[in-house]
């Protein structure tokens, strides 16, 4: 049987891979963070996720990615359950969440992405060595492939993550904050670069915080404020009168 590759998951059959959330809802302990959100985007689609600090940005990536439980509602990927499609999923934190002085090149770093797909201990075989190589070409590492991490530059350790998720095959890829610290040129670059992946047929989400770059960037866009406050077409939803709602205090 032939494996599906990036670029059919956009028109699989002549249909999109659909990512469909209903009414979910997360809590740390007793405190709230999403309450009842609801949305469906698809393969293909770059959709940012924006509202004020505490609005549950991070969290509904976490939930996605199935890093936290959910108090209630459903996630669905291909029409079931997202936890039987978690190795297409990759999420990226925030850079201040990331030990950076972990001794590990590049290459190492993208490696890692195949583990999902081998396990820990089974060698690697031509395919992933392959996976690997095209990761590292098509983000433009291969120059950099024996570099520790922790020498890279801010633009440079977004590419090698986004590189490690390229090598796992994921199909939506999640991202925490991922222009945060990045210079004019490293935010230009990524967001060429997240234009590509999604053409190429990934679903792309990420929190965001700089509002005035959104319009280019993104094709979609969830407002949160803990609850839901709109979803849909950036130019449709992004107003004054909702950015004015969402964060006066």
């Amino acid at each position: 049987m032939k494996k599906e590759t990036h670029h059919e998951c956009c028109a699989h059959h002549g249909h999109h891979h659909e990512l469909v959330i209903e009414g979910l809802s997360a809590a740390y302990r007793d405190i709230l963070a999403l309450d009842k959100i609801s949305m469906a985007t698809s393969c293909g689609n770059r959709v940012a996720l924006i509202g004020p600090n505490g609005a549950g940005k991070s969290t509904l990536l976490k939930a996605i990615a199935g890093l936290i439980p959910r108090k209630s509602g459903e996630i669905r990927w291909r029409g079931t359950s997202v936890k039987k499609w978690s190795r297409e999923f990759a999420y990226l934190p925030q850079r201040e969440e990331i030990d950076w002085s972990f001794p590990i090149t590049v290459r190492g770093l993208v490696n890692m992405g195949r583990y999902p797909q081998t396990g820990w201990w089974r060698k690697f075989s031509q395919e992933d060595q392959a996976a690997v190589e095209e990761a590292l070409k098509s983000l433009d590492l291969k120059e950099l492939e024996h570099r520790q991490i922790r020498e890279l530059s801010g633009g440079q350790q977004q590419r090698a993550f986004l590189a490690r998720a390229i090598a796992q095959e994921a199909h939506v890829l999640l991202l925490d904050e991922p222009f945060t610290g990045l210079d004019r040129n490293a935010s230009i670059l990524l967001g060429d670069l997240l234009e590509k992946l999604a053409g190429e047929g990934r679903l792309i989400i990420a929190s965001h915080h700089h509002l005035d770059s959104v319009p280019k960037l993104f094709d979609e866009v969830l407002v949160l404020k803990t609850q839901q406050v709109s979803f849909g077409p950036v130019d449709s939803v992004l107003t004054p009168a909702l950015i004015k709602e969402t964060f006066e205090v």
